[in-house]
């Protein structure tokens, strides 16, 4: 940003030279038109050194809404990411709020000196659902780093 601040206050710079040699030309006496030549060569100067900063800011411009993209481009990213792993969290807190609840009733039964198969089965369903989606949102935070990583190792290639 400082560039085009910097370009832009060297244009108002020339911008104000120029007018400052138009307002001496229009008060000028017989002897200094003579100079105009002269002065219409550092015009025409003037106006390349103008040219030339206003292809510099475009490309400043260019620069910045080329980052400008990809920044908005890593967001998208980044924000289907912690959808996914929000999903796969939740996911993981019912799995274990249905493991804790499988097991209350599998010791309420062992306390009770009653065990019921269909309770032990429950409770190893809760639990390999629990595995699952712990394996699930693991997974998940796997697939985040890696895409991090997946551009440092193209730059890394590229530069070898």
């Amino acid at each position: 940003m400082s560039s085009i601040s910097d370009l832009e206050n060297r244009l108002g710079r020339a911008l104000d030279r120029i007018a400052r040699n138009a307002d001496a030309l229009t008060t000028a006496s017989a002897p200094e038109i003579t100079d105009l030549e002269g002065l219409c060569s550092q015009l025409e100067a003037e106006r390349a050194k103008n040219a030339q900063l206003s292809e510099r800011v475009n490309a400043v411009r260019q620069r910045q809404e080329s980052s400008f993209t990809s920044l908005e481009r890593r967001l998208a990213r980044m924000t289907e990411q912690l959808d996914l792993q929000s999903l796969e969290m939740l996911r993981l807190k019912k799995a274990n709020t249905r493991l804790i609840e499988a097991n209350r009733k599998l010791r309420e039964g062992v306390e009770a000196q009653v065990i019921e198969p269909s309770a032990i089965n429950r409770s190893l369903v809760a639990e390999l659902e629990a595995l699952r989606a712990e394996r699930a949102a693991e997974a998940a935070e796997m697939e985040d780093v890696l895409g991090e990583l997946k551009p440092l190792i193209s730059a890394e290639n590229s530069n070898a």
